[in-house]
């Protein structure tokens, strides 16, 4: 997905304030598993990236401090096969690649070895006090978000360029502890924009809960509702109408099939995609959303 700028995001939430604590359970159930509640799940996009350069450990501390679990995050693969945690196909947006490898263009990620990545500044370009920020390795990203005991919404990037990627993706989910029954319960969704790719997760996994990015026709549903649980959508291009329509399948794990939008970054927007029933919203600016929506500091009920 991509985030956009954060310049009016940020002064969104100077406006508007930090708000109350969304969630404050560190076991809450994934975005859709239990019965629907009347306000979203917020889901900090690639961690609090209004606040914090996208995808970095910086941006889900941001996170864990305004006090939400749910962080969403992109993964790629090196030339090297390891799990780096990044958006964009190119190094170049986000990190000093063009200076360090001037004569590597178009700096993709795929053309990197992982201790090559690990090199690069991905701070500097959101501001002087990320200075030195690296892309974080998938493992280490899951051990800090594991630390500040947060929940992950974890998007496989360009499936296509990256064969395999699904079964290296879950090998590290595994070897890190995020496959145990605590975690595919309520603690993860695996999501793509690649149809195929969540059918190979599902296969592989069956009782990974799996999203669906994206808005397909609302007569193709029952088709993606046999192997995905979420349709998440550009808050764009959905109404009411559309949400309901998802709603009304079931997805493979026998629950309703649930709605996370993205990326909604103002308190108007925020507001309108709750009125379509949305069950979740993916923000770069969590506080924002929080603030619009209203749920109440130390509410910990469950998500639909």
């Amino acid at each position: 997905m991509y985030a956009g700028t954060a310049t009016a995001s940020v002064a969104a939430a100077a406006l508007l304030g930090a708000g109350t604590l969304l969630m404050s359970s560190t076991t809450a159930a994934a975005p859709g598993t239990e019965a629907r509640t009347a306000d979203p799940l917020v889901i900090a996009h690639r961690g609090a990236s209004a606040y914090a350069p996208e995808n970095t450990l910086a941006a889900v501390d941001k996170a864990d401090v305004l006090g939400f679990e749910w962080v969403e995050n992109d993964v790629q693969l090196t030339r090297d096969g390891v799990l780096v945690v990044i958006h964009d196909t190119g190094l170049k947006r986000t990190t000093d690649a063009e200076e360090v490898f001037p004569d590597r263009a178009p700096w993709a990620v795929k053309d990197f070895t992982a201790a090559e990545i690990a090199r690069l500044d991905a701070g500097s370009w959101f501001g002087p006090q990320y200075a030195g920020a690296r892309v974080p390795t998938l493992r280490q990203y899951l051990r800090r978000i594991g630390r500040n005991q947060q929940n992950l919404l974890l998007e496989i990037k360009n499936p296509d360029t990256y064969p395999g990627i699904e079964r290296a993706t879950l090998r590290v989910l595994r070897q890190e502890g995020w496959l145990d029954r605590d975690h595919v319960r309520g603690r993860l969704v695996i999501q793509s924009f690649g149809a195929g790719s969540v059918r190979k997760v599902h296969e592989q996994r069956p009782d990974v809960i799996t999203g669906l990015l994206g808005t397909p026709a609302a007569a193709d549903l029952p088709s993606y509702a046999e192997f995905t649980d979420r349709i998440n959508p550009a808050y764009t291009s959905i109404s009411g109408e559309y949400v309901a329509a998802v709603h009304a399948l079931k997805g493979p794990h026998g629950k309703r099939l649930q709605v996370n939008a993205w990326t909604v970054n103002d308190a108007e927007h925020a507001l309108r995609v709750a009125g379509y029933g949305v069950d979740g919203i993916i923000t770069n600016a969590p506080d924002v959303v929080r603030e619009a929506t209203g749920r109440p500091a130390g509410d910990t009920r469950a998500r639909p």
